[in-house]
């Protein structure tokens, strides 16, 4: 444990606070960073690794706590429960410029907690808990090539800024974080408002700048505490194996990525094939052999050592030969196909988006303003009209598994294809629907969620969702050896696989809407990500091409089975009118009509029916329950109850007065029902509104010009 220390550090006019030594003394290293008021611990403990893993067990966790904004969480326990989706983007945040950073050899056990414990609306917590894990990090002795810092990018108007607020990034046209390493930028998601790839690419230049100071600060940080960046030497391997496969594979690999025209299924079969000769070979060794030991203590070893040696193979051919596995150019894309109707209109939207062996099935669901999603989390966001979702089932690479919810990967492809589209949808005043796209990944083999963009672009224009633009994406890989670098476009899993990067790049014709970039290596400098960006932009306008053949513009016309729904405001004090006690008159209204009726604080009201005729009867309710009366206005009603003394006319929908008897003619009425009887047509002008809201009627005195606009406004 070490002594308590709080280091403040001042940038771009945002102040950002460290104290270690105070909170979890008996965590590997824990930090407590602050900025504003939102104050987050974050924790990093290592493990002794177990037998057979043969990969770094990494867990990050996010975790937030309702009290860190002074609310008590909801439901029946009245705490916290599954971590909200928010929560596991924030995770995957975390945990992306942080692998990297881990020599290939550890295989202890790892885990990064950030737990919010103090949030404003003025800070978000996501980018201190990314630069709090890499000093907690340091701080536990774990071997890491760090430091790493990250920070948020906005743009308002001309203007970059540094960690923008929850309002500015609402009001801007960015939302960018980069993470960076000593070597380079190591980590970016955006959202941006189709912005041109150039000022991307000055976003991500300014931030990187403040990057480097966060790092310099964490190398005096830890300077100051006397702690010394771990550099354990990796464990010394016996290459008497991997020279063993390397020289009874080689060429057979080479041969086998030589065959352009073989289908990724095709090549895994024969890849299989020389294994199993390798491992034959290794069989019928003598048992004392060290390369038979070798093989026998590991039972994996063959098999990674196999994938190690066609991934340097692979690699290889691209830099040398700038040829690729497929046979494409580095900057050339799949085949394409697009489709839409895929499915009946009963889903109120389809598309069908295929690039090479990637398949994405989207659907687009329209619902009412009533099926917007809840947020129970920090943000200050608390409800979501667009959401995207993306499933990712074992049979579309060929497997079996378990089929359990949604995983973080799920989550995270899901995320990114909604932040590229949010930016195109219409204003909620112009289409007041909520919107759900789900997309069905059918069969992968990379850049499933660029082509989730795609299907769900081609879905919503299916379903006459009038977005602004349409948006395309394409996934972009790198592979560096030395000095020599190579950008590869539209990657297949086999090239992520074997690849230093994978980058997302998704936008309109005008300019970028979302980006994601991963990396396998400790960071890139900006020449390169930029270089990356600009490939992908002819990509993107290929693709986007290729969806244009199959749907030029969104339908004119909504599915038949979508909800029509109509948009009316009131006066907030009728609200409670129209609701009623517990609810009876809005629940008359649906029993009623069948319609679906939404109402907003400010008066906003939404009704909602398949059968647009039902839709409207609602309106006309509504409209009269809450219409301002004055005497004088003239109506068309109907009569409704009759009593000695006169009759009730209901002239607007659940809106009835009395029409005395004397006011039924300009001579004695007898009896009322020699006037009228119940289901008459009849023209009534109020006389007057008593003091208790109580509506007079009367026949007398109407000019026939009022009659007959009474009678044209009650037709409409």
């Amino acid at each position: 444990m070490v002594n308590e220390i709080t280091k403040s550090i001042s940038y771009a006019g945002r102040d950002i606070r460290l104290t270690v030594g105070l909170l979890a003394p008996q965590a590997g290293g824990s930090v407590l960073i602050e900025s504003g008021e939102t104050s987050v611990l974050v924790t990093a403990t290592r493990a002794a690794g177990r037998e057979g893993i043969d990969f770094l067990p990494l867990l990050v966790d996010y975790e937030e706590r309702l009290y860190a904004a002074g609310r008590i969480p909801g439901g029946f326990l009245r705490r916290e429960g599954r971590p909200p989706e928010r929560a596991t983007l924030i995770s995957r945040l975390i945990d992306r410029p942080m692998r990297p950073l881990f020599p290939g050899w550890l295989r202890d056990d790892i885990q990064i907690v950030a737990t919010t414990m103090s949030m404003d609306e003025a800070v978000p917590p996501d980018v201190l808990a990314v630069t709090g894990a890499s000093i907690a990090t340091l701080l536990a002795g774990i071997p890491f090539y760090g430091p790493m810092a990250a920070v948020r990018v906005g743009l308002v108007g001309d203007d970059f800024i540094i960690n923008p607020t929850y309002a500015e990034v609402e009001a801007g046209d960015l939302d960018l974080i980069v993470a960076g390493s000593p070597d380079g930028v190591i980590m970016i998601e955006a959202g941006a408002n189709q912005l041109p790839e150039q000022d991307v690419i000055e976003a991500i230049d300014f931030g990187y700048e403040v990057v480097r100071d966060l790092i310099q600060a964490q190398r005096d940080l830890m300077a100051e505490l006397g702690i010394e960046l771990v550099t354990e030497e990796a464990p010394i391997v016996d290459a008497t194996l991997e020279d063993f496969i390397t020289d009874r594979s080689t060429d057979a690999v080479k041969q086998i990525l030589a065959q352009f025209e073989l289908t990724k299924p095709e090549r895994d079969e024969k890849l299989d094939v020389v294994k199993a000769t390798i491992v034959a070979a290794i069989a019928e060794l003598p048992e004392e052999d060290a390369i038979r030991v070798a093989a026998s203590s590991n039972p994996k070893a063959v098999g990674n050592t196999f994938k190690s040696v066609t991934k340097k193979l692979m690699r290889q051919q691209i830099v040398e030969d700038n040829v690729r596995v497929d046979g494409r150019k580095l900057d050339q894309v799949r085949p394409i196909s697009c489709r839409t109707q895929v499915l009946p209109q009963r889903v109120h939207g389809s598309g069908l988006f295929n690039r090479g062996l990637t398949q994405v099935l989207s659907i687009a669901t329209l619902g009412t303003p009533g099926d917007a999603q809840d947020m129970d989390d920090l943000h200050p966001d608390e409800h979501k009209r667009y959401m995207h979702h993306y499933n990712f089932p074992p049979y579309s690479v060929g497997e079996t598994r378990p089929m359990r919810s949604p995983g973080r990967r799920e989550v995270g492809h899901g995320a990114l294809a909604e932040r590229a589209l949010v930016p195109v949808l219409p204003p909620r005043e112009e289409f007041p629907y909520v919107l759900r796209v789900v997309s069905e990944v059918l069969s992968s083999n990379g850049s499933t969620s660029m082509g989730s963009v795609c299907g769900s672009t081609l879905a919503l224009m299916d379903a006459g969702v009038p977005i602004t633009k349409p948006v395309s994406g394409a996934a972009m890989g790198l592979i560096k050896e030395g000095e020599e670098v190579r950008i590869l476009t539209d990657i297949q899993g086999i090239e992520d696989f074997l690849g230093d990067m994978d980058f997302k790049v998704a936008g309109t014709e005008t300019g970028i809407t979302a980006l994601q970039m991963d990396m396998k290596i400790s960071g890139l400098p900006l020449e390169t990500i930029a270089a990356a960006i600009t490939q992908a932009k002819p990509a993107r306008m290929h693709i986007l091409e290729k969806m244009l053949e199959a749907i030029e513009k969104p339908r004119d016309e909504l599915s038949p089975w979508a909800p029509r729904l109509l948009t009316i405001k009131i006066d907030p004090e009728f609200i409670g009118m129209v609701i009623g006690p517990g609810g009876k008159n809005i629940k008359g209204i649906t029993e009623q009509t069948g319609a679906k009726i939404d109402i907003q604080d400010d008066g906003t009201v939404t009704i909602s029916a398949v059968d647009g005729g039902k839709a409207k009867q609602a309106r006309a309710i509504i409209e009269g329950m809450t219409r301002k009366l004055s005497a004088g206005d003239v109506y068309v009603g109907h009569v409704v109850r009759i009593i000695p003394i006169g009759a009730f006319v209901e002239f607007l929908p659940n809106k009835e007065g009395m029409i005395h008897i004397s006011q039924l003619a300009d001579y004695r009425v007898g009896k009322v029902e020699d006037e009228v009887g119940i289901g008459d047509e009849v023209i009534v002008k109020i006389r007057e509104i008593d003091g208790r809201g109580r509506v007079n009627l009367t026949r007398l005195g109407i000019h026939p010009d009022e009659a007959t606009a009474a009678r044209e406004a009650a037709a409409t």
